[in-house]
């Protein structure tokens, strides 16, 4: 062939191309692969070999999938390959979490007197939370989420057309003998008729014996008694510092021991907050700041629901006549 320099390579292009074109038509035929090779090819090689077929994607795959362009090679849904999404945990921060506990933990057992005759006279009701860290507000984001700020909330709900004030005389890291220093400015100087005494927790934590905390809190209940006004104690809270302590558990027996001997009201603060905890399954950091001890916004707001319903419900419970039902029987001659 006699060609010019153009004509030459022309014909060496066309002789390479057919060579290509040639091969690719064997391996497309002995290869089981041949789709895959076919895919990868330049597409002028597949203009020329449009024989690959997709596969059509599997019964029950949903229509939103595509068709698998690539035979042998299975399908996999796009979610499959998603770890799967954990079950939702009750944590702080889940507002679904509901706020309850069985009637008999946080009923009291006693009608609160003074404070249902205060409401009755339209006169305002005054409400002394006395304590330590716990009613100070340690473990809570703001003062108003603390659980006396919390309470006059509830019990304005409670009563409503009625004016409300609960003073916050919460003290970190007081013992039972430190509030009683304070009852005289703290307490008696307020004219309260409903103190709510939050007390133990302190004790327990600094490994105090018992014995001498109980004459304390019998002291401390009996000069609170000649008030004119209601007294509901309150125990330590169900925490991991506080469980860790073995005196724990006579703590909360001496305080309700008290409360009955001197015809005190309790409020089960331990009790419910074990429930939340055994019983609802509730997680520690649903109700107990990262410290393990305190108690968080959810906690307080809880604790404050609850014993609002508890006092509204003792305030207007109906109290039978001691002359109707004396406590004693008359001597019979």
């Amino acid at each position: 062939m006699h060609c010019n320099k153009q004509i030459t390579i022309a014909c060496f292009v066309r002789v390479a191309a057919a060579t290509a074109l040639f091969a690719v038509h064997i391996v497309a035929v002995h290869s089981p692969a041949r789709a895959q090779v076919l895919s990868e090819m330049p597409d002028a090689a597949l203009m020329i070999a449009p024989d690959v077929t997709p596969v059509a994607a599997p019964a029950g795959t949903p229509a939103a999938m595509p068709a698998v362009a690539a035979p042998g090679v299975p399908s996999t849904p796009t979610d499959v390959l998603k770890p799967a999404a954990p079950p939702p945990i009750a944590s702080a921060t889940s507002p679904q979490i509901a706020c309850s506990t069985p009637a008999q933990l946080a009923r009291l057992d006693h009608p609160l007197v003074h404070t249902m005759r205060r409401l009755a006279s339209g006169k305002p009701l005054t409400v002394v939370a006395i304590g330590s860290s716990s009613t100070a507000g340690a473990g809570a984001s703001s003062p108003a989420a603390t659980y006396p700020s919390r309470l006059a909330v509830e019990l304005r709900a409670q009563f409503p057309g009625h004016d409300v004030t609960v003073l916050n005389r919460g003290v970190n890291g007081e013992e039972t003998d430190d509030m009683m220093a304070r009852f005289a400015t703290d307490v008696v100087a307020a004219q309260p008729q409903l103190v709510l005494w939050q007390v133990g927790t302190n004790s327990v934590l600094r490994d105090h014996p018992l014995n001498p905390h109980s004459v304390e809190l019998r002291k401390g209940l009996e000069e609170l008694k000649t008030l004119d006004a209601d007294v509901v104690l309150i125990d330590p809270q169900y925490a991991p510092k506080v469980l860790a302590k073995s005196e724990t558990p006579g703590m909360v027996e001496q305080i309700a021991l008290a409360a009955k001997e001197q015809n005190a009201d309790l409020f089960r603060r331990f009790a419910v907050m074990r429930n939340w905890y055994e019983v609802q399954h509730l997680g520690f950091d649903v109700f107990v700041s990262p410290d393990q001890l305190h108690m968080n916004d959810w906690g307080y707001a809880c604790w404050a629901k609850l014993i609002g319903a508890a006092i509204a419900e003792a305030a207007s419970r109906p109290i039978a006549s001691a002359a109707v039902h004396p406590a004693h029987p008359p001597n019979l001659p």
